[in-house]
């Protein structure tokens, strides 16, 4: 991906320049929503943990007896333009083809929040609000400034060398920024110092452990040692798939990687049966984004499909923040 995108990251840092001056000079005006609106955004062009701190900041609020709803594009889907209702809290109304494939995962989780889909972030807002929820959680939303928020969280990860859709200057207008902790311990400092004004927290990423397909059953680990399986995803950085099963000390007999969102229509299914016949697979692992994408491969080649959970680690002085945020609310 980053091959791909970053002849192109010059142009599209521009355009984003641009876009942010006029917003900041009050060219482009910019909608309110009268519900609290935390926004959960990057700067990286895909793959930064977004949906899984949507989801752990969903299962926050839901502790604390919030009502949150979900404002997401719904990159890819067939109501990306028009707009749809995916969850108003009691039902599934759609299928991950029409909402998108994390919107979808999100409401397979949480079955009490709205997720609201659509460009029109605003609109769905307003839907949230007309259902009676009382939060919302604007997913991938630190570009999409036509839509006011109160707190703009901003996942950062110092470690990679990766296409970005906005040069670093732009973390001037997180209020939270979360680093993710690697082998450079002073970049959390460092970024203390060049942004004096957000909150600066460390998080990692964990693995929730392994389920079965479709009851969501847990597995141990111990289970897939010295098992053949065969990895598969269609997700941004397939490498950190990859990597989680090394360090649970698990080695597929093959791994098939696809470009983030990947549909599996039929050729790629096809594909994947015959190769799980010629290598004689016991199993297949895969991610929980793509797993209700391979919903007909147990039917085809009667094989048991598993999928892992991610979910963050983050200190706790960031939740103080959130709880301040609900009292000022």
């Amino acid at each position: 991906m980053n091959r791909v995108l970053r002849p192109l990251t010059f142009f599209y840092q521009v355009g984003s320049r641009i876009n942010n001056f006029l917003f900041d000079h009050k060219v482009r005006k910019i909608g309110r929503t009268s519900l609290p609106v935390i926004s959960v955004g990057n700067l990286a062009f895909g793959g930064s943990e977004k949906t899984p701190l949507v989801m752990h900041l969903l299962s926050f609020c839901l502790e604390h007896k919030l009502k949150p709803a979900l404002i997401t594009r719904g990159y890819k889907g067939k109501w990306e333009k028009s707009g749809g209702v995916l969850s108003d809290g009691k039902n599934i109304y759609g299928t991950w083809q029409e909402a998108g494939d994390e919107p979808f995962m999100v409401s397979r989780n949480f079955p009490q929040v709205g997720i609201f889909v659509g460009r029109n972030r605003l609109n769905s807002c307003e839907k949230a609000k007309h259902a009676g929820f009382t939060l919302v959680l604007l997913d991938d939303g630190f570009q999409h400034r036509k839509l006011h928020r109160d707190l703009d969280i901003i996942l950062f990860d110092p470690g990679e060398r990766i296409a970005l859709r906005e040069s670093l200057s732009s973390l001037r207008r997180a209020d939270i920024i979360l680093v993710k902790k690697n082998n450079r311990s002073h970049a959390k400092s460092q970024i203390r110092h060049h942004f004096p004004k957000a909150k600066v927290f460390s998080y990692s990423t964990m693995n929730k452990g392994f389920f079965a397909y479709p009851d969501g059953s847990p597995i141990l680990t111990e289970r897939f040692r010295g098992k053949r399986f065969l990895a598969i995803c269609g997700i941004a950085r397939p490498e950190r798939f990859l990597s989680l099963l090394e360090k649970e000390g698990l080695e597929p007999l093959l791994s098939l990687t696809f470009p983030d969102h990947h549909s599996y229509p039929i050729s790629t299914r096809k594909k994947i049966i015959a190769t799980l016949q010629r290598v004689k697979a016991d199993a297949v692992l895969t991610t929980e984004k793509d797993v209700f994408k391979l919903n007909d491969l147990q039917n085809a080649g009667q094989i048991p499909v598993y999928y892992n959970k991610i979910d963050l680690q983050v200190e706790e002085n960031f939740y103080q923040e959130l709880l301040s945020l609900k009292k000022d609310g």
